[in-house]
């Protein structure tokens, strides 16, 4: 059994965990975890050194070479076991998400339970990784398929969702015969490792699981070395470009899941109270740091009048501390992501955009050290515009009007990013011929967050991802495994033989 405490050395820095130990890390480089309502500072991340990162490898390596032959029914034991530990462990780990990320508790539950999931998916395994059969292709020759794991994998993680995005890697990745090494976000990695510590407890292998903590030259160390197969990464479109391009240079196997910027169609026949609530709580839920959160919405003709109404929405949520019963709205991540959120509502004043709500600076007693953000609104955005072109990722919707279906379809192509985008209607009519012709990765129709659930595949696109294969469904499957085809003869001791055959055809 591996205890809470261990997670920790005597000064509150976290743990590296390599080959089935918690160990210390050599760096004296440490990163502050704080508290983002009120700057409490919670324990420290260390930045670990090259030798730390050759290690994890290392001991991925070491242990793929017995781990990959683990029978199928072991692997998904282990997963079945995760998952009931994590249901158990629910409660605990969310508060201590809330305490590092700000998500209110609610939304650090549904975090949990969205990468739990995964994990449960992944307890399919013995369907998920079945191959091909086919009797007697040609004379007594019969060829099949093997779907084989491909040795150490990498995850690196965002701060925004701390529980599920790892979720969504390492179990997959190992349920599937691989071994890994995770790299969680260095601002908030303390419910990571209490996953991670929970994978132990069900019974995942020294060297399987690894983690290492880091910035910059963490991330470059593990896309570069040549023992990594694979990298998965989540995060922003900066560094996930960076780890696409280097990973790719040295060979990996690679998935990049980036920026967004999701638009919300609103046509006038839609159900408005269904549609403005749904509005609200995607623009504004997590204080708006989702890869998917509604962050445009697109009022097609008189659907526009319904704007005032998703205003005094706004106007009722209650921003305050995650922990805090009844909140709606909690913290930004951190004291930049905050001033980069009031600069770029700054902008959209500056350039003409209506500021019909302002979340800066709202009043939060007994938390006024906090980094909060209100729900805040903008009419009469145009698509040249600060807030429109780039993403904000806080509680900031920007409000669009045109004439018809037609020209919110065109607006939305016409944005470089391609994670999500909802339909908010009643004509099946309309629905079709959005979904048809829209580009983007994930569509909803009457679901504003259209995040796929585990059987599918999350599927952004364009400017979103880089990469032919998305995380977790069967996508997944493939990108976690290599096919290796089989073409088998065998013959009887009374077989005559046909002499030599000199060409490529078989007979």
């Amino acid at each position: 059994m591996h205890t809470t405490a261990s997670l920790y050395t005597g000064d509150q820095t976290i743990r590296l965990l390599i080959n089935g130990e918690y160990v210390a890390s050599r760096s004296t480089e440490r990163l502050p975890i704080v508290n983002p309502a009120t700057q409490q500072v919670l324990a420290h991340t260390p930045c670990s050194t090259d030798d730390e990162v050759q290690a994890a490898v290392a001991a991925a390596k070491a242990a793929f070479a017995t781990w990959r032959h683990t029978p199928i029914a072991a692997r998904m034991r282990i997963m079945l076991r995760l998952q009931a530990l994590i249901r158990e462990s629910l409660p605990r780990v969310a508060r201590v998400l809330t305490e590092e990320q700000g998500k209110t508790l609610a939304d650090a539950e549904g975090d949990i339970i969205r990468g739990l999931e995964v994990v449960e998916h992944a307890c399919s395994v013995g369907t998920l990784q079945l191959g091909e059969f086919a009797e007697n292709v040609a004379g007594g020759v019969d060829t099949y398929t093997l779907r084989q794991p491909i040795g150490v994998c990498v995850g690196i993680t965002p701060f925004n969702f701390p529980a599920m995005i790892p979720l969504w890697m390492f179990p997959m990745a190992i349920v599937c015969g691989n071994t890994f090494v995770l790299k969680p976000s260095e601002q908030d990695p303390m419910s990571t490792m209490e996953l991670v510590r929970l994978a132990l407890e069900a019974g995942v292998p020294p060297g399987v699981l690894n983690v290492v903590h880091g910035g910059k030259s963490v991330v470059d160390a593990l896309c570069s070395h040549p023992d990594v197969a694979a990298v998965s990464f989540v995060g922003s479109t900066a560094v996930g470009t960076h780890v696409y391009d280097l990973a790719g240079r040295h060979g990996k196997r690679v998935q990049s899941m980036m920026g967004a910027k999701n638009h919300a169609v609103i046509l006038p026949d839609a159900n408005r109270e269904h549609t403005l609530n749904a509005l609200a709580g995607a623009a504004f839920g997590a204080a708006g740091q989702r890869c998917m959160a509604t962050s445009v919405a697109v009022f097609v003709g008189e659907s526009k009048d319904w704007l005032p109404d998703l205003v005094q929405r706004a106007k009722g949520l209650k921003v305050n501390a995650g922990v805090e019963p009844g909140t709606d709205v909690g913290p930004v991540i951190s004291v930049q992501a905050k001033g980069r959120i009031e600069q770029l509502i700054d902008s959209g004043v500056s350039e003409g955009a209506q500021l019909l709500l302002d979340g800066r600076s709202p009043l939060v007693p007994g938390y006024e050290h906090g980094n909060f953000v209100g729900p805040t609104v903008f009419g009469g955005v145009k698509a040249h515009m600060r807030i429109y072109t780039q993403e904000i990722f806080g509680p900031v919707l920007v409000c669009m009007e045109v004439g018809t279906l037609d020209e919110a379809i065109a607006l939305v192509n016409a944005n470089p990013f391609g994670n999500g985008v909802a339909l908010f209607t009643q004509s099946g009519a309309a629905a079709r011929r959005f979904q048809s012709e829209i580009d983007a990765g994930q569509v909803g129709i009457n679901v504003p967050i259209p995040v796929p659930v585990p059987f599918f595949s999350f599927t952004g696109s364009r400017g979103s991802k880089l990469g032919d294969l998305g995380p977790y469904g069967k996508q997944v499957v493939q990108f976690y495994t290599q096919t290796k085809t089989v073409t088998a003869r065998w013959f009887d001791d009374a077989t005559v033989s046909g002499g030599v055959n000199t060409t490529i055809s078989l007979k």
